[in-house]
């Protein structure tokens, strides 16, 4: 879980979330990129402000770019201005680079950011998920297993009590 200092800074963990994406997508397989960003952006996403919910992944000039994600502009007395929803790009090696594409030109899939979070190195990263979309009948059976899940724990926990 995302940790914050004494500031209200986030030191490592996840900045910001996209729950929707494991909802919507099968996940198939996730990779971990690092992301350009300038100074005020990343004490923008320190502050956990950030959002990604409608931000997707995809190529441009052979390169992986995050685009449509949302970093408000930090309101720090900085004096830089930047695009909140410009696009960034993703830092990734040239086999790392190779291989999503061909995903996703072949396989049709598509790359769904997952989270944005800080490591122990205090770096941002994004997790992305090669995703395939999910039909309506499959998005039922998950929420049917989720419940089912709950449950399940709910009736263990209760039955330790009797």
């Amino acid at each position: 879980m995302a940790e914050k200092n004494k500031s209200g800074m986030i030191s490592h963990g996840i900045a910001a979330q996209n729950r929707k994406g494991r909802f919507d997508y099968t996940i198939l397989e996730t990779v971990e990129a690092g992301l350009v960003l300038k100074g005020p952006e990343v004490k923008s996403l320190r502050m956990g402000r950030a959002t990604i919910n409608e931000a997707y992944a995809g190529d441009r000039n052979g390169e992986i770019w995050l685009f449509n994600s949302y970093i408000p502009e930090y309101q720090g007395g900085v004096l830089s201005r930047f695009e909140p929803r410009a696009p960034r790009k993703l830092l990734l090696h040239g086999k790392q680079v190779n291989k999503l594409l061909g995903a996703v030109a072949r396989e049709g899939v598509t790359l769904v950011p997952l989270d944005i979070h800080f490591n122990a190195r205090g770096l941002a990263k994004v997790t992305l998920g090669i995703g395939e979309g999910r039909k309506k009948a499959d998005k039922r059976h998950a929420i049917a297993e989720r419940d089912w899940q709950r449950d399940k724990a709910r009736l263990m926990r209760n039955k330790g009590k009797e």
